[in-house]
């Protein structure tokens, strides 16, 4: 049976593949005809992917002497090594293919909101001195702009400048959600093909949470410290537009979008995904419904498997609803609309309404994951099916409704954002505190459905339920994580277009798609922060069973003492990751000074600034800074279990879990808050854009940064490598 499980496995995660290169044959075919969009975008892209390729030459060394040291490791050995080296390849190359195509597709989905506008519209350019070159390549001349290139005409679902921006856009997300899923479940097949052992798997696990950690850190480092320097001297001190070509840290803030929130992002879901499906496997070999009976087995370790190769397939369907390009998808679309009132549903995504698409497409996905779901429970386990369905169908819903609540307390649209802006009438310090306070209070409703759903599952199906539960919230990762990566790719596309001077019409355009984003992904968030504490509580038994341990004790001095340490250590995290921001923030905004202060003409845009420099400071400290994060998450287990023990390594795990999931949930609302409220001013609201309220929501938007983009979403893999580690070391305590 288990060849069987290997074979649909494969099957998905090349049915993920193909999609996304059918996806990516018709991107290329995009144009970018404006001279300057494609010139920046390559800058962009060059960017990018030196930095990928200097990241990933830092963390070589680190994999291959963590694979030796498994090697050596008495009741490892070689099975483990290679399934940790190939978690790392499969991790890494998420995060290049996801960065290439997102580098790819801004320029591309900045021409189309461009090409869209309608053709008696003007294009003039905005009024400058003088282009900037931002680097040596050959700019193109100086001349008269043209008027905006006639409107292609539509194949499918608008012939509207923001339809066709979020039709590129959307596409290349797609690609990157695609490609994460399929190596996920490829490199699992192929690991547990070669090893048939789903003990060894789990290095697996280890080596993309490894990967993912040092992303995560070092991505976020590096865009942050550009992003709060850019801002801090261009939008307050100089009071020049976000984007502005004369600011020298624009470039190194477009290429850390990317660097961040896409190679991050990517490798952050994909060891989600795979750690999710990992300790469902584990928990299900040996798993029994009832004390007498017989362990799973291979029942229990193909349900998840099973599981998330649906979850590939609902997924595709989803994006098909929203994208054009897909294969097969006004098919598909036609198809649902003949459904019992889907018509209308349909005909809305088709005359425009990017939000609606974006979450229809979602909503689709999720309702095929459950129809699913419900078919595969009979299926393997007929007697218990309802018990794991229910379990499953709650880990879901939990998830989307932590997601709701994750919107409304950081979406404008709602008055706890739009509390935080008023409180920039009395300066930056009351932004911040109100800031703070809105992400503690955010954390109750979040854990409450988290607990809730735990216990849900494991009254129902006990922790092969809780584990399931983890698995259902993923299983549809191919397009959150789709709907999260045309975010960045709408902002970069914005930015373009401020550096090249286009039309202020197409920058409106670029900000609506990223604002659409920013919400929608507000529901992949609640999805990764949920999933992350039920599948660090599944880890957290997988382990417990390799080492042997009934129960933690907490009268246990040992026990108690490994608690306090694991509650210490992702405050300690934060604190490295956000000094490492500060400091490089600092940085950079004292070298945006300088050249604002020493380059003749730089701000009569005569003068050129020198963005190369400001790539290096971002570059030097996202390297040099991750390193200590990302070694404490894998040395400090490791030296518990040693020197204290197996149960006092437990403790230390359930100790992380509780605080790492709400530090999570409280950087992340805290950060999006402060994001919004800036945004909210920016919209026209509380005096807006150049008043003293718009530059103290910048400074609570500053702050917001390394808490949503650097410390908060690492510490959902803080807390799953400390246990991915435990778990595979088990046999050494």
């Amino acid at each position: 049976m288990w060849l069987f499980l290997v074979f649909i496995t494969l099957v998905s995660g090349a049915a993920a593949g193909w999609y996304a290169w059918t996806v990516y044959q018709k991107l290329e075919e995009a144009p970018i005809g404006h001279p300057r969009v494609a010139e920046l975008s390559t800058t962009i892209h060059e960017g990018a992917m030196a930095f990928l390729k200097k990241e990933y030459s830092w963390l070589a060394p680190f994999v291959g002497v963590v694979a030796v040291l498994l090697i050596a490791a008495p009741g490892l050995g070689l099975g483990s090594a290679f399934a940790f080296v190939l978690g790392a390849l499969c991790s890494a190359t998420a995060g290049w293919i996801g960065m290439y195509v997102a580098t790819n597709s801004n320029g591309r989905t900045t021409y189309a909101a461009l090409a869209g506008m309608p053709a008696e519209t003007p294009a003039p350019a905005k009024k400058s001195a003088k282009k900037v070159e931002l680097d040596k390549s050959e700019a193109a001349p100086e001349e008269a702009p043209a008027p905006a290139p006639e409107a292609p005409k539509s194949e499918g679902i608008l012939s509207t400048a923001a339809g066709n921006a979020l039709e590129v856009a959307f596409s290349g997300g797609s690609i990157v959600g695609m490609v994460v899923v399929g190596l996920g479940l490829a490199g699992l097949a192929v690991a547990y093909l070669f090893l048939n052992d789903v003990t060894a798997l789990t290095a697996f696990g280890m080596g993309a949470s490894s990967i993912a950690l040092f992303a995560r850190v070092g991505g976020g480092i590096y865009t942050k410290a550009a992003d709060v320097g850019a801002d801090l001297v261009g939008k307050v001190e100089a009071g020049i537009p976000e984007d502005d070509p004369r600011n020298p840290a624009v470039i190194a803030d477009n290429v850390g979008d990317n660097v961040g929130d896409i190679a991050g992002m990517g490798a952050d879901l994909f060891e989600s995904y795979v750690n999710s499906v990992l300790a469902a496997m584990a928990i299900g070999l040996v798993y029994k419904f009832t004390d007498g009976g017989e362990a799973l087995g291979l029942w229990g370790v193909g349900f998840p498997m099973f599981l998330a190769a649906w979850g590939v397939f609902a997924s595709i369907v989803g994006c098909m609803m929203i994208s054009q390009k897909a294969p097969f998808a006004g098919k598909i679309r036609a198809a649902i609309a003949k459904l019992p009132g889907m018509a209308g549903v349909v005909k809305r995504i088709e005359d425009g309404d990017a939000a609606f698409a974006l979450r229809t497409g979602t909503f689709v996905a999720g309702g095929l994951m459950i129809a699913g779901t419900f078919i595969l429970s009979i299926l393997f386990f007929f007697s218990n099916s309802m018990g794991v369905f229910l379990s499953v169908t709650s880990g879901v819903l939990a998830g989307i409704i932590i997601g709701i609540v994750t919107e409304i307390y950081t979406s404008g649209d709602y008055k706890f954002v739009q509390a935080v802006s008023a409180s920039s009438d009395t300066g930056a310090a009351t932004v911040i505190l109100s800031g703070l306070s809105l992400g503690m209070m955010s954390t109750g409703i979040p854990v409450l459905l988290i607990c809730l759903s735990t216990l849900i599952s494991y009254y129902l199906a006990g922790m092969f339920g809780v584990a399931v539960a983890a698995v259902g919230m993923l299983s549809i990762t191919g397009i959150s994580l789709s709907v999260d990566a045309y975010g960045p790719i709408a902002d970069n596309a914005g930015g373009i277009a401020e550096m090249s001077e286009l039309p202020e019409g197409v920058r409106k355009i670029t900000d609506h798609l990223d604002a659409i984003g920013n919400t929608t992904a507000a529901m992949g968030k609640g999805l990764a922060i949920g999933s992350a504490a039920l599948t660090a509580l599944a880890l957290f038994v997988a382990y417990s069973q390799a080492a042997h341990i009934d129960k933690i004790d907490i009268m246990n001095p040992y026990v108690i003492v490994g608690l306090l340490i694991g509650g210490m250590l992702p405050f300690i995290f934060c604190s490295l990751s956000i000094d490492a921001v500060s400091k490089a923030a600092g940085s950079m905004i004292e070298e945006v000074r300088r050249q604002f202060r020493e380059i003749p003409g730089i701000m009569e845009g005569t003068g050129k600034p020198d963005s190369n420099r400001c790539v290096e400071i971002s570059t030097h400290a996202a390297l040099t800074q991750m390193i200590v994060p990302g070694v404490m998450a894998i040395a400090v287990p490791v030296l518990v279990g040693f020197l204290l023990g197996k149960e006092a390594l437990g403790g230390l795990l359930g100790g992380a879990i509780v605080t790492g999931v709400m530090m999570a949930l409280f950087m992340a609302n805290s950060g999006g808050a402060w994001d919004n409220a800036k945004k909210y001013i920016e919209e026209g609201h509380f005096n807006g854009k150049g008043s003293p309220n718009h530059a103290a929501a910048v400074v609570g938007d500053t702050v917001g940064d390394p808490f949503k983009d650097t410390a908060g979403p690492a510490l959902n893999i803080l807390i799953k490598l400390m246990t991915v580690v435990a778990l595979v070391l088990a046999p050494l305590f």
